[in-house]
């Protein structure tokens, strides 16, 4: 069996008045399969059974609201393929860019910057 990181996009529905924003996270679950097409499968079970409003008690900014599954956008291998992750194992990555040296240190130093996020 290998370790997948999965990367699951879960959106914020609002249930009263109008949608005028889209607040999303990107949740990274750790899925262990013997495939990717199980790994899929698994991560897909998995999130889907965060959907919902907590029984009606779920509010987002004092809005009643409900957690929508938005998609896996990725499944990345875990560097240690064939082991049970363990302190220090990498689990995900994210790839960048940005056009220039100046937008590189403004994202070093945590400033507001344009990035192409593969």
């Amino acid at each position: 069996m290998a370790w997948y990181a999965a990367h699951v996009v879960m959106g914020i529905q609002f249930k009263e008045g109008q949608q005028d924003k889209y607040p999303f996270w990107e949740n990274i679950i750790l899925i262990q399969a013997d495939t990717v097409d199980e790994a899929f499968e698994k991560t897909e079970r998995r999130a889907r059974a965060d959907e919902g409003d907590s029984q009606g008690t779920f509010t987002h900014e004092g809005r009643p609201a409900r957690w929508v599954f938005g998609g896996i956008r990725r499944l990345v291998a875990c560097v240690d393929y064939d082991e049970r992750p363990t302190d220090g194992t990498e689990i995900s990555y994210s790839e960048m860019e940005v056009a220039t040296e100046a937008d590189w240190l403004k994202v070093i130093n945590g400033e507001a910057v344009t990035v192409w996020y593969g």
